[in-house]
């Protein structure tokens, strides 16, 4: 295609699809046409307010029509996104702001005490628009301009100089482990490896006229409902390969399982994207609720359920299944630093301890220590790579880049911390991250395998394991357990002696402590740091 740039992409995709809706939030709805004028309005405003390609723009919103909005509008002029997440304190958003050099920041008004508390801080950070909310909070201190004004301002004539494939995308992540760090994608990359080349089951489409006729055909028949939190990458990256492919996106604002079968028979929504038991499980209860209620509404229109970021537990993908027997439930394997990369294979119920099994892409392998692709059927486990169409690196940070992304054999590698084999099929068995493998006594513990198998207990809700110093082994297996309302709390012997069904005994927990929550971050992820950090004191207190 000769020209990858995606505000290029989705301005072809506009034209083609302009009077069919793009996005809906709420009681909000917009057409790709409306979504087009008013991200080139906005395009116009800020290009004329002084912000030029390259420049970055925070999002600092909840979802909504103006996050995608101005994600689209910062593209058209080849200025830079960048995902603030709303959870972060003070301290951690002057973090970001800084290391992203912020010029401009869009945000919903609830959080303009924070904007207002750290700007002055942040050199070259002068542009502040709001998305209006009943919060009342004051935008005056910042010199903030409602969102609306500022589209109103904008020239609807479209800007196109400048453009190129090589226009930075970037996504922050990594905030629950560490600092969040900037991953920095050129358009055309992010086209192939994010975007699954405009067809992410099938062959990259080359042609953009191509990719315009099946947008215009066959998008009006997909409809995807994205409750994941567009702060993070994976929501981001859904709602890009929906607009490219034509479909209908529905957002939730926040995430809310009991709306959910309201929206699916509402909407007639075909594909759900969530990300794992954490929103997989309330959302199957919601599913039962529905399914027993007086007047159930009709959810038959849902024909596939994808998670990205964390995979389903086999009780939570049964429930499912149950109230949406003819959906297809669906792993997919990727990262911030890889894109998608590949689907679970088979669909079999799993073998605990066992890895997960998906099909990748051809661009995905595993390497050994010596950053040699091991051989299929060996048995040998390695790092997972994807090579080609990978990041440029890690924004403002040269060490970590040089670290993640490896050139070997004179092509560019992304080396994620996942540990997997390949198969003799050519499939690739996930075995678990390998910057959270726990070593006890020398054997080597992937937390998602005792994680599933916790939560294969009927009472319980969600587990979240971490790894504690240990005098006799290195580390010790800790778990923090929530159980679901209404049931009787197991003893920790029992739920030790339930997982040992499953998993060996080196690896089951040798401390269970039970949470009323357990700690994840709003895209559904377990925050490891700060779990391991509350196990530490209850430990110290026993």
């Amino acid at each position: 295609m000769a020209d990858l740039q995606i505000a290029t992409i989705l301005e072809a995709v506009c034209d083609a699809c302009s009077d069919r809706d793009a996005i809906v939030c709420g009681s909000s709805r917009v057409t790709y046409g409306e979504l087009d004028e008013r991200a080139t309005r906005l395009a116009n405003y800020l290009k004329a307010h002084g912000i030029a390609a390259g420049d970055h723009i925070g999002t600092y919103m909840y979802n909504s029509i103006e996050y995608l909005l101005t994600m689209l509008a910062a593209f058209k002029i080849s200025a830079v996104p960048i995902n603030v997440n709303y959870r972060y304190v003070e301290e951690e958003l002057l973090y970001l702001f800084d290391n992203a050099d912020l010029k401009a920041v869009v945000f919903h008004r609830e959080f303009a005490p924070r904007v207002a508390a750290v700007e002055g801080e942040v050199e070259g950070l002068d542009i502040f628009l709001y998305v209006d909310d009943d919060s009342g909070a004051d935008v005056d201190a910042l010199g903030a301009l409602p969102i609306e004004e500022g589209i109103k301002q904008g020239s609807p004539e479209r800007p196109v100089a400048g453009r190129s494939p090589d226009d930075l995308f970037i996504i922050y992540t990594g905030g629950t482990t560490g600092m969040p760090k900037g991953v920095m994608w050129r358009h055309e990359d992010a086209y192939y490896a994010c975007f699954g080349g405009g067809n992410p089951i099938g062959d990259d489409i080359e042609d953009l006229d191509e990719l315009v006729e099946k947008a215009r055909t066959t998008g009006q028949y997909i409809t995807m409902l994205n409750s994941a939190p567009l702060i993070h990458g994976a929501a981001q990256l859904g709602s890009f390969i929906s607009f490219i492919a034509g479909n209908k996106l529905v957002l939730q604002k926040a995430f809310d399982a009991a709306d959910i079968p309201r929206i699916i028979a509402e909407e007639k929504v075909t594909t759900l994207s969530i990300v794992g038991d954490a929103m997989g499980r309330p959302i199957a209860d919601a599913l039962a609720a529905n399914a027993e209620s007086e007047e159930p509404r009709d959810v038959s229109s849902l024909i596939i359920i994808t998670s990205a970021g964390a995979i389903f537990s086999e009780p939570v993908k049964a429930k499912l299944k149950r109230y949406v027997p003819n959906c297809m439930i669906m792993d997919n394997y990727g990262s911030t630093e890889t894109g998608f990369q590949g689907i679970g294979a088979g669909g079999e119920t799993r073998s605990f301890g066992k890895g997960l099994t998906f099909q990748m892409n051809q661009r995905t392998t595993v390497l050994d220590d010596d950053n040699a692709v091991v051989e299929p059927g060996s048995g040998v486990r390695g790092r997972v790579a994807l090579r080609g169409h990978v990041p440029v690196g890690y924004y403002n940070d040269p060490e970590r880049t040089a670290e993640t992304f490896v050139t070997i054999g004179g092509v560019r590698h992304s080396i994620t911390g996942d540990i997997a084999e390949i198969l003799e099929d050519g499939t690739i068995k996930l075995y678990g991250r390998g910057s959270q493998c726990i070593n006890t006594g020398g054997e080597k513990v992937f937390i998602e395998e005792v994680e599933n198998a916790l939560k294969s207990h009927d009472a319980v809700f969600d587990a979240v394991v971490v790894g504690l110093d240990d005098e006799q082994y290195g580390q010790r297996v800790v778990a923090l357990v929530s159980t679901k309302s209404g049931v009787e709390v197991p003893s920790q012997a029992e739920l030790r002696e339930h997982a040992r069904e499953h998993i060996a005994g080196y690896k089951v927990p040798k401390e269970v402590f039970f949470v009323d929550e357990v700690y994840r971050g709003p895209n559904g992820k377990a925050d490891y740091k700060l779990s391991k950090s509350v196990a530490e004191d209850l430990s110290s207190l026993r």
